[in-house]
């Protein structure tokens, strides 16, 4: 996964993605005990198109050229497949800002923060989602009160 993430801050050193996180259940691995999971969730913030349109087009034709094939919704990047996910709402927005800077093996990355994965979890709202919920409340040194005003901010609170 090493050469993975050296490929993801490539993308953003050279401009193609302005900003990304790990996301999902590979996220919740850095906070918890680690699930299966088949893929490594990438949230992006993407530059704007001369038209105000974002598009994940120059993200795929860039990661064309430098030999990394499309495999369903996926990029296989050094053998790992990877799924962009544009960030479409505020909640992720802010989960992209406030993501922590955190090292794996030698190099640096970026991980959504457990606060945000609960709230992202809690407004997608599926099975998998809630479950993840549970183990991130039983095992992620999580900042109760850092949650409760993302959850108020999101109009999550009552979820």
């Amino acid at each position: 996964m090493e050469k993975t993430l050296q490929v993801l801050n490539a993308l953003e050193r050279d401009g193609i993605i302005n900003r990304y996180a790990i996301g999902g259940a590979m996220a919740a691995t850095f906070y918890a005990e680690p699930v299966l999971t088949l893929d490594l969730d990438i949230f992006v913030v993407l530059p704007e198109t001369a038209g105000g349109l974002l598009t994940l087009a120059p993200l795929y034709d860039d990661l064309r050229r430098r030999g990394y094939p499309e495999a369903g919704e996926c990029v296989l990047i050094e053998g790992i497949p990877v799924q962009f996910l544009p960030a479409y709402n505020a909640l992720l927005e802010e989960a992209l800002t406030e993501a922590s800077e955190t090292q794996y093996e030698q190099t640096t990355t970026r991980v959504l923060r457990a606060e945000h994965l609960v709230a992202i979890a809690l407004q997608t709202g599926r099975e998998k989602d809630r479950e993840r919920v549970r183990v991130l409340k039983e095992q992620a040194p999580l900042d109760r009160a850092y949650l409760a005003a993302i959850l108020a901010r999101h109009s999550l609170a009552d979820t």
